[in-house]
């Protein structure tokens, strides 16, 4: 990891944060239809679980390029009026947001892997995903909900940060700007 900090978040950051941001609502968002959708459109059904999987995966990909980005490049440093609680609340919510960011998608594909249903797991609909463990009801039991309320935090912290970063952006702080322009 780099010692001396960058002035700004450079593009590829910045880029990787919103795709992921964006990512994350929308699989959450389609998480609510896919489930509401009646077995008697099978079809969509079968395609909104499909592009719910794709985001999952890319989420996670997306995740891991952002987390080897920042390694490299590092952060800008922090505000200076920033107080130190809130410095620190920042840093345990960056890590948790990270952390949730792999761990939900792992979680889904487990989901989808343990699922007595035994539906195929096809990444951008076409390139199918091999289920690395068998269908097993007793652990589908323990890992969909576990998925299911993991997801609800991962968005409720991400809707924190989002909220504070406007907060700060009221009081006159550049951290939402150097996210949205650098």
């Amino acid at each position: 990891m780099r010692t001396d900090r960058p002035e700004n978040w450079s593009r590829a950051q910045r880029r990787l944060h919103w795709w992921i941001a964006a990512l994350v609502f929308a699989g959450f968002s389609l998480a609510w239809v896919m489930v509401a959708v009646p077995l008697r459109q099978l079809l969509l059904k079968f395609a909104l679980y499909q592009l719910h999987k794709t985001i999952g995966l890319t989420v996670f990909g997306l995740t891991a390029i952002r987390l080897v980005v920042l390694l490299r490049l590092g952060r800008p440093g922090w505000d200076a009026t920033l107080p130190p609680w809130q410095r620190h609340a920042a840093k345990t919510m960056h890590v948790l947001l990270y952390g949730l960011l792999f761990v939900v998608p792992v979680l889904g594909y487990l989901t989808a892997a343990t699922s007595v249903t035994e539906v195929p797991t096809l990444f951008l609909g076409v390139i199918p995903i091999p289920h690395i463990v068998a269908a097993d009801a007793a652990l589908s039991a323990v890992v969909t909900p576990v998925h299911r309320a993991l997801a609800v935090a991962l968005v409720l912290l991400a809707c924190g940060h989002a909220l504070a970063a406007v907060r700060h952006h009221v009081l006159g702080s550049d951290v939402l700007r150097r996210m949205w322009r650098g």
